[in-house]
C-alpha cells in the first residue's frame, strides 16, 4: 500500500536521520533475536532425531520413556543416559556405561549390531535462563561454555540476558501504547469540550496524582503475589497520565482555530474532529514525551525487580542481574553486562524516537 505524501515525507525525514535510522534496524535485528530466545538458549535441543523419527522438545513434552528410558517425566536431555539413548537408538546398555556406548554409536553399532544412530541439534547456548549449571564455584567468570559467565546460582549470563531483554521490550510496548492511548483520549476529551468536563477531569487527576504508586504496588503484591498481569495493570494504572497535560494543552490551543471552527459549521462530528483534524497536530509534542515514557517504563520495571517487587523469581530479570552485580563486587562480569544491556537498549530506543519526533515535526527537513 502507497503512503499518503504526508507520511511518505516523514519517512524521508527519518530515513535521512542517519542515527535514528541504524539505531532503528539495530533494534528490531536485537529484538527479533529475542523473540526467536529459546531457538538461541535452551536446555532443550531444537530437534531430536530418535530411530528414524523426528521431535521437537522446544514445543512438545516427551517423557523419557519416548526414547527407552524408565520414567515418565520430561526427558532431561543434558543428561548422559538421554543423549546415550537417543545416540544409541534406545540401548539398555547406557544405564550401566553411556560414555562407552556413545562412542560405539559413533561407528554405527551397538553391541555388534547395526543402529539407525540418532542425533540432537542444539541451540547455540545450551542454557536456559533458568539452566542450573555444574559450575563449581558461582558466580564464575566468563568461559568458552559460558561466555559472560554465571550468576550467584550458576545460570549463565548472557542466558538471562537474552531473555530479560525480550521480557522488558515486551513489558515496554504493553505498558507505553496502553498508557499512551488512555492518555491521548484523556486528554483529548479535557482539552476539546474544556469547562467544566476539563474542571472535573483536573481534580480527579490531582488526586490520582498524587496517590503513592510503590506502595499500591507492594500492597497489591504482598496480597495478590506477584504476576507479571498484576505488573502491567499496575504500571498502566499509574502510567496513562503522562501525556494527559500534554494532549490537553494542544487541545485547549486548538480547538479555536479556523479550521476547526468550519469544521464544527459544517456539521462535522466532534470525534471526528479531535482524532483526524487536531490530534495529528498534536502527535509532535506526543512524541517529544515518549522517549521519556519508554524508557521511565524500562527505568522502573528493573527499579522494582532490583527492589524485590518487580517479576516473579521464576522470570528473567535485567533488574535482579543488577542486583546481582551490586551484591558480587568480585564478579565484575555481572555489573558490566547488566549496564551495558541498559546502556545500549536505552540509546537506541531514544535515538529512534528523537528520529520519529523529528519526522513527524514539519518544520524540520534533512539531507
Amino acid at each position: 500500500m502507497a503512503l499518503s505524501p504526508l507520511n511518505a515525507r516523514r519517512w524521508r525525514n527519518f530515513k535521512a536521520n542517519r542515527r535514528a535510522f541504524w539505531s532503528l534496524w539495530i533494534f528490531l535485528v536485537l529484538f527479533a533475536a529475542s523473540l526467536m530466545a529459546e531457538f538461541l538458549a535452551n536446555d532443550k535441543p531444537i530437534i531430536v532425531n530418535y530411530r528414524g523419527g523426528y521431535f521437537f522438545p522446544i514445543y512438545k513434552f516427551y517423557p523419557e520413556t519416548a526414547f527407552g528410558g524408565d520414567f515418565k517425566t520430561e526427558a532431561s536431555y543434558r543428561e548422559p543416559e538421554v543423549r546415550c539413548l537417543i545416540i544409541s537408538g534406545g540401548s539398555q546398555d547406557c544405564f550401566d556405561d553411556p560414555d562407552a556406548v556413545m562412542a560405539e554409536a559413533a561407528g554405527g553399532t551397538v553391541g555388534g549390531q547395526k543402529i539407525d544412530r540418532g542425533w540432537m541439534l542444539w541451540p547455540p547456548i545450551p542454557y536456559s535462563y533458568k539452566t542450573i549449571n555444574n559450575v563449581g564455584t558461582a558466580p564464575s567468570p566468563p568461559d568458552r561454555d559460558h561466555w559472560l559467565g554465571t550468576d550467584d546460582t550458576t545460570r549463565d549470563v548472557l542466558a538471562r540476558i537474552i531473555y530479560g531483554f525480550r521480557l522488558s521490550i515486551v513489558f515496554t510496548l504493553i505498558v507505553t501504547s496502553i498508557s499512551s492511548l488512555i492518555g491521548i483520549a484523556a486528554g483529548a476529551v479535557q482539552g476539546y469540550f474544556g469547562g467544566w468536563v476539563d474542571l472535573t477531569f483536573q481534580r480527579l487527576l490531582e488526586i490520582w496524582g498524587s496517590t503513592p504508586g510503590l506502595y499500591v504496588i507492594i500492597i497489591l503484591f504482598a496480597i495478590l503475589g506477584r504476576s507479571f498481569t498484576l505488573l502491567v495493570l499496575v504500571t498502566i494504572l499509574f502510567g496513562w497520565p503522562a501525556l494527559v497535560h500534554l494532549v490537553r494543552a494542544e487541545f485547549l490551543r486548538a480547538r479555536n482555530f479556523e479550521y476547526v471552527r468550519a469544521a464544527r459549521a459544517l456539521g462535522v462530528s466532534d470525534r471526528v474532529i479531535m482524532f483526524r483534524h487536531i490530534l495529528p497536530n498534536a502527535m509532535v509534542a506526543t512524541l517529544t514525551m515518549l522517549p521519556f515514557i519508554v524508557t521511565g517504563a524500562i527505568g522502573g520495571l528493573a527499579a522494582l525487580d532490583y527492589l524485590g517487587y518487580g517479576l516473579p523469581s521464576s522470570l528473567p530479570s535485567l533488574g535482579e542481574l543488577s542486583l546481582q552485580g551490586k551484591s558480587n563486587l568480585q564478579a565484575p562480569w555481572l555489573g558490566f553486562s547488566a549496564f551495558f544491556t541498559f546502556a545500549i537498549m536505552l540509546s537506541l530506543l531514544v535515538f529512534i524516537f528523537e528520529g520519529v519526533r523529528d519526522a513527524f515535526d514539519p518544520r524540520k527537513t534533512f539531507r
